[in-house]
Order: structure tokens, then sequence, then C-alpha cells
């Protein structure tokens, strides 16, 4: 029965590049893996096959005889794409390792020498709207583990050093042959680390590192938001063995404010105003979150509700020169305890009062009583 054509094996052209080839190939080999199909041998057949296709075609020297003279090239004994030479199940491993690292367990992307990275760390500070409105150097004080000053984050006693894993020889990683093929994993006696510590050192006891509690600085930029994070690289937890240091991640959150409400860049305040201050007209003056003053002009007749404009006097946008506004709104406060005379006043003046001094109230009462006599 004659062979199956290599290029039609791996679904490809006679003139694919060698990325198309190794591209066809992972797909390929990811949906024939054994580990993928237990128990199915034509699975495994197939596998096998496009193993042997790639190995010809993405060797140049072999792919040009294909090319040329086709499975006769390889024919008599030669050693061709289908023989198990000694250089053979290396050159898979090698294959394995670039295509299925993540698969089986990180291929050769262990962790060197029992170096590894240390955990980032997430801190939560509160701050206050001005702070926010002027920006602030914080100091905090973040517990977290640092390298060991004893061992030097070694984890060996002073005067004695690691030695290499017995098993894996230092590597980390152990091979097992499985087949025509070998399979990485982590060592399971250093557990990826590549070293073994006899002498652990008193202080860190082996593990290199040692809690402690650190003051940081950390300068927050005018505008910040509810939620903005910052991040400060290398201050997270230091790296097992010398390994580099995650970051650390401040999460900012605001207090709230006893008289200011905030959207984005803009601010929002509710001021309490007199009903004569609303009928007559007037001011009042306000103070804006940088400490200054502003007066607000009230138009005769406001309502309860009406909002005046700031323009320029609320937070500033983060990383630039602008700012939002503040925005009052006018709350008109209806008088409570009221003398003898302050109520024979009001009196007098409901009396007197006519659809012109309360035009909504008026309006908003009759056109109820039309629209429901209507609808009857």
């Amino acid at each position: 029965m004659a062979k199956a054509d290599f290029y039609e094996m791996l679904g490809v052209s006679r003139t694919a590049t060698d990325a198309e080839l190794k591209a066809s190939f992972r797909k390929l080999a990811m949906q024939c893996h054994p580990d993928r199909n237990p128990g199915d041998t034509a699975a495994e057949i197939r596998f096998k096959e496009i193993n042997e296709a790639y190995q010809c075609l993405s060797d140049g020297q072999k792919r040009a005889a294909y090319d040329r003279f086709g499975h006769a090239a390889f024919e008599n004994g030669s050693a061709g794409p289908g023989g198990m030479g000694d250089g053979f199940a290396s050159s898979m491993s090698d294959i394995f390792d670039d295509l299925f690292g993540d698969m089986m367990g990180g291929g050769r992307r262990g962790r060197a020498n029992g170096r590894e990275r240390g955990n980032d760390l997430r801190y939560n500070l509160e701050i206050t709207l001005e702070d926010a409105f002027k920006g602030k150097t914080a100091t905090i004080k973040v517990p977290s583990l640092m390298t060991c000053e004893a061992c030097t984050g070694s984890g060996a006693k002073p005067g004695s050093k690691p030695k290499a894993c017995t098993t894996c020889g230092g590597a980390g990683r152990v091979r097992a042959q499985q087949g025509f093929f070998a399979i990485e994993r982590t060592c399971p006696t250093c557990q990826g680390r590549g070293e073994m510590i006899d002498n652990p050192c008193d202080a860190c006891r082996g593990a290199g590192r040692v809690t402690r509690e650190r003051s940081l600085s950390v300068n927050i930029p005018p505008g910040v938001e509810d939620g903005t994070r910052i991040r400060l690289a290398g201050e997270g937890e230091s790296g097992l063995r010398g390994g580099p240091a995650g970051d650390l991640y401040i999460f900012l959150s605001m207090k709230a404010h006893p008289f200011f409400q905030r959207d984005g860049a803009d601010l929002f305040c509710r001021v309490p105003i007199s009903m004569v201050q609303a009928a007559l007209g007037g001011e009042f003056t306000v103070h804006t979150v940088d400490g200054s003053e502003a007066k607000v002009k009230v138009p005769e007749g406001t309502q309860s509700g009406k909002q005046f404009k700031l323009k320029g006097k609320g937070m500033p946008v983060l990383r630039s020169r602008e700012f939002g506004d503040l925005y009052i709104q006018a709350n008109v406060e209806t008088p409570q305890n009221l003398t003898k005379r302050q109520r024979e006043l009001l009196s007098e003046f409901e009396t007197e009062s006519s659809n012109k001094t309360h035009p909504e109230s008026s309006g908003f009462f009759t056109r109820m009583k039309e629209f429901l006599t209507g609808a009857q």
C-alpha cells in the first residue's frame, strides 16, 4: 500500500513556508495527541504519521530530497524521516517542548535554578476628595515576604550551599520515555527547583524569604478617581532564591464627603436658601474644594432644584490641565417655628396671592382637573 503524500497529510501545499508547516502540524498534533485521545488506536497512528511527515518537511535537506524523489529518497535503510536513529527521540522531544510546552507542564520554561518570581500584592488605600484634588505623597506600610538577609535568599544555612537535586541533576525537570517520544515533567523530588537544601537557614527555615513590614511612599497624582490602580513595579513579594520580585498594586477608594458628590471631574453640592431669598433674589457664598470662595447670584423667583454652574471649579482631569465644573443646586427651605406675626404676614400673602405669584401650582391643579374631567 502506497504511503500518503506528506504535504497532503499535513494539509499544506508544496510551496508552504516553514511557518505554515509548523502551524498546520501544531493544529493536527493537538487534535490527535494520545493524551487527548486515550485508547484511540486510529488517533495514535495518525499522530505518528503526521510526526513523520513534519520530521521530513521541517528539515531543509530532507524536504529537498523528498520533493525530488518522494518516499523513495528514504528507502533502502537510509536515515529517513521514519527511521528510529539515535537522534530521533531527542529531536521529537525538542518539537514537543516547542509545541506542547503548556500541556506538558511548561516545557523548557521551567524555573532555572529554583528562581521564581514573587507574587504580586494588593493594597487598598482610602483617600479624601481633597487628596484627590491636590494630589499627595502617602506613606503606607505593607507586610510582605522579603529576601532573607541571613542566607541572602538561598535558603541554606550561612556557610553552606544548596546542592543539585540528585533526581534531575539540577535541571528541575525529568524526562520519561514513552514509546518513540519523550515527555518532560516537573521533578517530583525538588518540585522543579533543581536544588536540595540539607542545612536549611534558621531564620527562614529554608524558604529564602521572611515576612517583614515595609514603609513605602506612594505618589498620588491630582485627579485620581475611585478605583484608580497604581502599580509599583518590583515592590511585591521577593522572588524565591534570588528570583525577581512581584509588583505592588494600590487600589484607591474615596471617603464620602460631607458636602460634595463627585461624577467624573464634576462636583455637585446642595445649598439650602430661604424662601424669601428664593422669592426676592440675592446671593450667597460657597466654599469650593480648592479652599477658595465663590459667590452665587440667586435670581428672583428661584425654584427649589435649580442648578447654578461654576465653570472650572470641579476636579482636575487626571494627567491634563483641564478641570470639571461645580454644580450648585438650590434647595428652598420652608420656614419653621414661626412667630404669631410671621404667621399673620404669610396668611395675608396667601390671601392676596394669585396665579401670577404661583403659576406652577395653579396651572398644575387646573390641568389635573381638566384631564380627570375629560377622562370621565
